[in-house]
């Protein structure tokens, strides 16, 4: 399966860089994210490092050894990854990305377009940030008992880790089995607003991820606004949400529990205490608005370090 998903990715890339990678025999299972700027170096994320490719497809930690992008091959990804089309993704882009089939996530860089204050496009794009798609199926299975209550029902959970330490890959299979179900608990209908692409990895308006039978997703949305359009059109039982972190986040995660909704989300903080020291987010432990939080081990992608109830006693 990672071998056939790694010659989709292969496809958005000339074919000059698409040979770097083959001779390179990376496992896709490991790969993160790969950075191409113009007129330097092609960079690599890979098993949790940064790494260079040589002009030969070999691996190297020295930057003077680096096979280094041109303008040319960047502006080629870019068509191939858009299908020739970049311009139907123009909404996208004006975010600062653009999700591909399959779910990558491509971030882009260059000259920002501003009217009257407002973003309004970005042109002349010189950087590149592809982040590769994983999604790992069971993952969550081990966490999901502890944070369900006797009927099953799930607790209102919060997710920390710093980036790049598997929250989102967490959460997205937590949406999944609770979806589907168990033995444990009836699946359940699930209402995912995916402000950045990240957790569906729609395309298309498609989630290219599995989040399960039960489950409807607002892609491409403010997380504030798609919360309480899905608990106005589509009566989830669980409200799953990614990063949050405004007072506005918080107001809608707060109208959420009081309109009978469960609520699933993520945010950035090594621990309790870290979350304690962000005024809005303090405001969320202070009136307990959850019950469960899950803390990942830094720099151990995926890492459960401990589980605690809302009185920040250790469960797991």
């Amino acid at each position: 399966m990672g071998t056939a998903v790694y010659e989709d990715v292969l496809k958005i890339f000339p074919v000059s860089v698409r040979a770097l990678f083959k001779n390179a025999a990376f496992q896709y299972e490991q790969l993160q994210e790969i950075r191409m700027r113009s007129g330097r170096p092609l960079c690599v994320r890979y098993q949790g490092r940064e790494c260079f490719l040589t002009a030969a497809g070999e691996r190297t930690n020295c930057v003077r050894d680096a096979f280094c992008v041109n303008d040319r091959q960047l502006q080629e990804t870019l068509q191939l990854a858009s299908g020739y089309s970049l311009y139907s993704y123009e909404e996208e882009i004006r975010q600062g990305y653009f999700t591909i089939r399959g779910g990558h996530r491509i971030g882009v860089a260059g000259k920002v377009i501003v009217e009257g204050g407002t973003i309004r496009g970005i042109r002349y794009i010189t950087c590149m940030n592809i982040r590769l798609s994983h999604q790992v199926r069971g993952c969550a299975a081990p966490v999901l008992p502890y944070l369900l209550d006797r009927n099953g029902r799930l607790y209102h959970t919060l997710i920390l880790s710093p980036p790049r330490c598997g929250k989102t890959t967490l959460l997205r299979d937590l949406i999944r089995l609770l979806s589907y179900g168990s033995g444990d608990a009836p699946g359940r209908t699930v209402g995912v607003v995916d402000e950045r692409s990240e957790i569906a990895g729609c395309y298309m308006g498609v989630p290219q991820n599995d989040l399960g039978i039960r489950t409807d997703v607002l892609d491409c949305c403010p997380k504030a606004e798609g919360m309480m359009l899905l608990i106005r059109t589509m009566s989830p039982e669980i409200v799953a949400v990614d990063e949050i972190g405004s007072a506005a986040d918080a107001e809608a995660i707060e109208s959420a529990i009081h309109c009978g909704c469960r609520v699933l989300a993520t945010a950035h903080a090594e621990n309790l205490e870290e979350i304690q020291r962000k005024p809005i987010m303090s405001a969320c432990l202070s009136n307990r608005l959850f019950e469960r939080f899950v803390i990942l081990q830094p720099a151990a992608c995926g890492r459960v370090r401990e589980i605690l109830n809302e009185e920040g006693e250790r469960l797991c």
